[in-house]
């Protein structure tokens, strides 16, 4: 499931990078190698989980479902949160420097 969100997330991340191409401003590319960074660190996990329980890999039990997709979304907000952070670090509209410099007039 974890795998499953990931994939979905830099699938959607990739588009918006995508459409936004000429425009970097929102670093969407950013959040897009975010995305497909987690999704291939799943899709790691899952071969090696599979290695492991063989044909049990494929009926997981509904709570660790439901634990996966908490972890997935986790996941998704843990990238989310990096990529803001970033977004205010490089301030690529210029608004966290000109609400300093209004403050220091």
């Amino acid at each position: 499931m974890t795998l499953l969100i990931t994939v979905f997330a830099a699938i959607a991340a990739t588009l918006l990078w995508y459409k936004n191409a000429p425009d970097n401003s929102m670093r969407y590319g950013t959040l897009a190698l975010i995305y497909w960074g987690a999704s291939l660190m799943w899709f790691a996990d899952a071969i090696f989980e599979y290695a492991e329980l063989g044909a049990e890999f494929f009926t997981p039990a509904a709570a660790d479902m439901l634990n996966d997709a908490y972890l997935g979304l986790c996941v998704l907000a843990l990238g989310f949160i990096i990529w803001i952070v970033t977004l205010l670090i490089k301030d690529p509209k210029g608004i966290i420097r000109k609400m300093s410099v209004k403050k220091n007039l």
